[in-house]
């Protein structure tokens, strides 16, 4: 996150945002932003948002992410909102809708729909 200038903004239990301002080397070549730093910023506010359901000394991992590009992100500003659908011991299925940011008006982008793994952190 912090290669592409991506920032967290918020952090709630089962709910996190992720932004990033779309510089020219983050777009493609029409002029949109690239559907890998979409992905990236909406993987990473899902894991984010599985995070905050885990224990003192767990960690989390993608096992598998689907993401659906609805329209082009022609904004300034992407933001990904990362949400916990089910919070499982072995598996938490996670959620994350991408805006396109422009001028304080939002149009949904890509929708993710994935699953993460819990795993424990040694000491």
């Amino acid at each position: 996150m912090k290669t592409i200038g991506a920032k967290l903004d918020l952090v709630e239990e089962g709910k996190t945002i992720i932004s990033v301002k779309l510089t020219p080397s983050l777009m493609q070549q029409h002029g949109f932003g690239h559907a890998g730093v979409t992905f990236s910023i909406g993987d990473s506010a899902a894991g984010y948002a599985a995070l905050t359901k885990m224990g003192e000394h767990q960690e989390v991992l993608t096992s598998e992410m689907k993401i659906q590009l609805l329209s082009p992100a022609d904004g300034k500003i992407l933001k990904a909102v990362g949400s916990v659908l089910k919070a499982g011991r072995r598996l938490v299925v996670v959620q994350s809708n991408i805006y396109s940011v422009n001028e304080k008006k939002e149009k949904l982008v890509a929708t993710m729909l994935g699953t993460m793994v819990p795993s424990i952190v040694e000491i």
